[in-house]
């Protein structure tokens, strides 16, 4: 498909696309996605945004460039800002809402935000500890140069039954995988994975000074759901939706009217 690209403050193409009219709006996925899998929600926001449905450094058509840091990533959203006229809002899924959050407490050109199922630990040590230990184990498998075992580390490890991995392993995804498996030390990153076991940054937080709704599907994991209300309570300016019968990944058509209703409304 048809793509522009911006280049990043540190030279790093980044690749993406434009859906519908309107307020821009610029997205941002989780680990193990790019733009395409983003593409059916960025089409749905397109009924109300200017949507920017973009390749994360390292994923796509979009370059990368070492050694990889936040803040390059949030330089990233800045360009992409910058390309649809210096402000925005953003969404962000899983990881992505991570790095939503980190950008806004940046002082990134954002007009409201929307952090979707962020994956954050709950306040809970023995949890945290075993985040960091799969974070550091899947972070040792990519400096080893075993991205295939990285990518069925991860996949493991984030509940994918072992059946579906194994079936998976034979189909063209796990390339596509394996392809963006440096990455996943990109997300962990954001996340703090492998440095706090994934606590949630209450300073971030409180920096993110700016209209912030957090989504959560009613069906999504317990430890999500709380997460979603501690940073809904720590936002300046958060308020929390969450959405009955859904889990992790909500329809196009549900979750883009939830969208516009609180970035437009």
């Amino acid at each position: 498909m048809t793509y522009q690209t911006v280049t990043s403050a540190d030279g790093t193409t980044i690749a993406y696309e434009v859906f519908g009219s309107g307020p821009p709006l610029v997205t941002v996925c989780g680990a193990t996605c790019d733009r395409a899998l983003m593409r059916p929600t960025a089409r749905a926001l397109g009924d109300h945004f200017t949507t920017v449905d973009h390749d994360r450094r390292g994923r796509g058509d979009s370059g990368d460039t070492l050694p990889y840091a936040v803040d390059r990533e949030i330089e990233d959203l800045a360009a992409l800002v910058d390309a649809v006229g210096g402000h925005a809002s953003l969404y962000g899924h899983s990881s992505g809402a991570a790095l939503v959050l980190r950008a806004v407490a940046e002082g990134l050109a954002v007009d409201g935000f929307v952090l979707h199922d962020p994956p954050f630990a709950p306040d809970d040590p023995a949890f945290r500890e075993e985040a960091r230990t799969f974070a550091v184990s899947v972070r040792d498998l990519l400096a080893a140069g075993q991205p295939d075992e990285a990518v069925d580390r991860w996949c493991r490890g984030t509940g994918m039954p072992g059946e579906v991995v194994d079936a998976m392993r034979s189909t063209p995804r796990w390339a596509d995988l394996v392809a963006i498996a440096p990455t996943l030390a990109y997300d962990m990153a954001v996340l703090g994975s492998a440095e706090t076991g994934g606590a949630v940054p209450e300073d971030v937080a409180a920096r993110a000074a700016r209209p912030g709704l957090v989504v959560v599907g009613g069906q999504s994991p317990p430890f999500m759901r709380e997460v979603a209300g501690r940073l809904a309570d720590l936002l300046p300016a958060g308020r929390l939706r969450v959405l009955e019968g859904h889990g992790h990944v909500v329809p196009p058509e549900v979750l883009a009217p939830l969208v516009a209703e609180f970035l437009l409304g």
